[in-house]
């Protein structure tokens, strides 16, 4: 099973962004626990590729987010990433990654900017910043992309992810509600598999209430 075949089924990843992770293993673990298996750290976070290798090696799915450049994605494949993630369209990017045999999550927001993703091979497009567009926006991509697979992040949290989903995103992001940067730093790891199943039980509960 590669990365996007556990986002899609988890129908959720995390995006940690913080400015210190001492263990990325044991936030990877925490998060698996709680129901979301894929985690993206970003390049704005330092020493982020030691990050990636670390936990990459103790087998977690862990991707490359912000990536922006050829460079950056060659650093990332080269660190074990299993995904690599966009904030907007990168050509060179899309390049490596195909080489690489990895999933691409572009980045897009306009219909032209989501086309153009597909038409470069993304995997999967990330509406960004969701909270600028709304849940109803997506089932209005879907009318000229019907098999886009279309990810929401930026201003998801627990109280609204659902609703993506219920537009028809396949998968949804985890932000600082599910990772805050003080539960990072002070390793509370317990506490981030708390936030985490209750960002998946707020899906799972849409679901079982969709299909009731």
């Amino acid at each position: 099973m590669n990365a996007l075949s556990t986002i899609l089924e988890d129908r959720a990843l995390s995006v940690v962004r913080a400015p210190h992770i001492s263990d990325p293993a044991a936030l990877a673990d925490a998060l698996a626990r709680g129901g979301i298996r894929a985690m993206e750290l970003t390049f704005t976070t330092p020493n982020v590729l030691e990050l990636i290798r670390a936990a990459s090696a103790s087998g977690a799915v862990v991707g490359a987010g912000t990536v922006l450049t050829a460079d950056q994605a060659r650093q990332a494949v080269d660190a074990g990433a299993g995904f690599v993630v966009t904030p907007g369209l990168r050509p060179d990017v899309a390049a490596i990654v195909a080489d690489a045999g990895i999933p691409l999550m572009m980045g897009a927001l306009t219909p032209s900017e989501v086309m153009t993703a597909l038409d470069l091979g993304a995997d999967a497009v990330k509406i960004f910043p969701a909270r600028a567009v709304g849940p109803a926006y997506f089932k209005d991509l879907l009318g000229p992309f019907p098999g886009a697979q279309l990810v929401p992040s930026g201003g998801v949290n627990a109280g609204n992810a659902a609703q993506f989903l219920a537009s028809g995103a396949v998968a949804v992001t985890a932000g600082t509600d599910v990772v805050s940067p003080a539960s990072v730093a002070e390793a509370r790891w317990d506490d981030i598999t708390t936030r985490a199943q209750a960002f998946v039980a707020a899906i799972s509960a849409d679901i079982k209430e969709g299909t009731s």
